[in-house]
């Protein structure tokens, strides 16, 4: 309290220090949780991987909070949001990722989703059909990282992680190969198309497929591809041929590769190496002819049935084909003539030499000189000719044979032509057909109805003579046997020399089971089974006239 001091007995201040608030221990508790609360939530923040978007055409079978991504059939993160993109277009699909797999999440990295397919060429997605679908995931090659992608509306036909190599190939056309054909090695499955494009000139297309290991390594500099897609049939000269692969290939598509048995050096290739898709088996392993002579044939008959392609023989051996089949005129005479340019390749005719002409063989092959006095020698001292023949009866093919014809006229060869003349000889083929139309048309002139009428007026008085002499003999048995045995009797009476005799004449002629007459019975009803077997060829005649042509035919 103030004290007075003075005359005036005013009280006076006294200053007093303040006081210093403290705070109340009510509020460590609020604060505590509120720093418990702050930690708890960087943790989750540090913790939690990042949130991408994926963009796909339709979110078919997707569903926040159920649809799980996956990698390797491990989930590595979840959808937490479905809904339309802002172009109304598409379905923007939020997903949530583990911070295991953040680093997974790159600009090239793939995503699509996995659903039950069934397609020709397999069928996938089958696990889908219980825990639904799921977002399938394939990691990309970048470092850098990315947070907004666009789906895939196919899933890739391989995984960046599977073990093999791809190759190009150039095609004329896709054919029936699709995205997931097989590809077959010696009929093992042994990789697949993963992709194909028109080229950039269009005039072809061009397919990728993967070889996978172990597989791949058999693809080499020499190896040829070709398309094994459904039958490969083939009418020709030789025949008909068919060829698959398999059933799948028949349904589905499918390509297949093998490497040819040639003399060149092996040498492997990389990865992505193009190389050239043949038509069919065939054409792929077809052996390269390193040389090859071209001719031309001049043919005064018919070439049909011979084609591009038809086999050209010698002595029966396969040593060249057709190139080309034509016309020639000639404006002066206005001649015309079959032309056929062939090529022959010698080194497949010296192949079937015994091994110790095979070498000899293939050094005159290589000198022109040589080959064309091997060739001229064969022509105008042997009597190499060509000739046109049937491949095929059936199909009518026809192919060009080289044969030897020493009794032919002699020819010689111009080698200042090109291409070189061989000398022909005709076909037996025309001869054939000119033969069987003319019996075919003397057969069509022979007048069936007049001898059939003929053979009936000839049957009928057969038939009629047999009746009578059937009747002679039944007289005969009746009549003529009673007077025997009257002659046989007086006989006995006047001549009693040839007692014994008549007793053997009439053992064998008198009686009822005598030898003789047996036998004359037998005879007669022999005769009358013959007038029978003739009235039924008879009767068959005049319905079938035919017959005494053609023979009978079965009922």
């Amino acid at each position: 309290m103030a004290e007075s001091t003075g005359s005036n007995n005013f009280p006076q201040a006294t200053v007093v220090p303040k006081k210093q608030r403290r705070i109340s221990i009510v509020w460590i508790v609020p604060l505590f949780a509120a720093l418990v609360a702050l930690g708890i939530a960087v943790q989750r923040i540090m913790s939690e991987g990042p949130t991408i978007t994926i963009i796909f055409k339709s979110a078919q079978g997707v569903e926040a909070g159920k649809t799980f991504v996956k990698y390797k059939d491990v989930n590595i993160g979840q959808v937490t949001k479905v809904q339309l993109a802002p172009d109304y277009r598409n379905v923007e699909l939020t997903a949530k990722i583990d911070k295991s797999a953040a680093g997974l999440i790159v600009e090239d990295a793939k995503f699509w989703v996995v659903e039950p397919r069934v397609t020709l060429s397999g069928v996938s997605g089958l696990g889908t059909l219980l825990a639904g679908n799921y977002i399938g995931f394939e990691v990309g090659k970048s470092t850098k990282s990315q947070r907004k992608f666009v789906g895939l509306d196919i899933p890739p036909a391989i995984t960046s992680d599977q073990a093999g190599r791809q190759f190009a190939l150039k095609a004329e056309s896709l054919g029936s190969v699709g995205i997931g054909s097989p590809l077959y090695y010696r009929r093992l499955m042994a990789g697949q198309v993963i992709a194909y494009n028109l080229a950039p000139d269009g005039k072809g297309v061009d397919i990728k497929v993967f070889v996978n290991a172990p597989y791949d390594k058999y693809v080499n500099s020499e190896t040829r591809f070709w398309n094994a897609s459904g039958l490969d049939i083939s009418v020709g000269a030789g025949g008909v041929e068919v060829r698959t692969q398999s059933l799948v290939a028949v349904l589905a598509g499918g390509l297949a590769f093998d490497t040819p048995s040639v003399g060149s050096k092996i040498e492997p290739v990389a990865a992505n190496t193009v190389f050239r898709l043949y038509n069919d088996q065939a054409a792929a392993l077809k052996q390269p002819d390193t040389i090859a002579a071209h001719y031309v044939l001049y043919f005064n008959e018919s070439l049909r049935g011979l084609s591009v392609g038809a086999p050209v023989t010698l002595l029966g051996l396969p040593g060249g084909e057709v190139t080309d089949v034509g016309l020639d005129l000639d404006p002066k005479t206005m001649r015309v003539r079959g032309r056929v340019e062939i090529v022959s390749y010698p080194e497949r005719l010296v192949a079937h030499l015994n091994e110790k002409q095979v070498a000899a063989g293939r050094a005159m092959l290589r000198s022109g000189q040589e080959r064309h006095a091997l060739m001229q020698g064969l022509v105008e001292q042997r009597g190499l000719r060509a000739q046109l023949r049937s491949g095929n009866l059936v199909t009518g093919q026809l192919f060009i044979a080289l044969d030897f014809y020493p009794d032919t006229a002699k020819a010689k060869i111009d080698w200042s032509r090109d291409p070189v003349e061989i000398p022909v000889v005709p076909s037996t083929v025309q001869d054939l057909e000119t033969k069987i139309t003319g019996i075919v048309a003397k057969l069509d002139k022979l007048p069936y109805e007049a001898i059939g009428t003929d053979v009936t007026k000839v049957l009928v008085t057969l038939n009629q003579t047999l009746q009578d002499a059937s009747k002679a003999v039944n007289r005969i048995d009746a009549d003529v046997t009673p007077e025997l045995k009257m002659i046989v009797g007086e006989l006995r009476g006047t001549i009693s020399s040839a007692d014994g005799l008549l007793k053997s004449t009439d053992a064998t002629l008198v009686g009822k089971d005598a030898p003789a007459q047996q036998d004359l019975r037998d005879a007669l009803q022999e005769l009358a089974r013959t007038a029978r077997s003739l009235r039924v060829l008879t009767d068959y005649l005049e319905r079938h006239p035919e017959a005494l042509i053609r023979g009978k035919t079965e009922e």
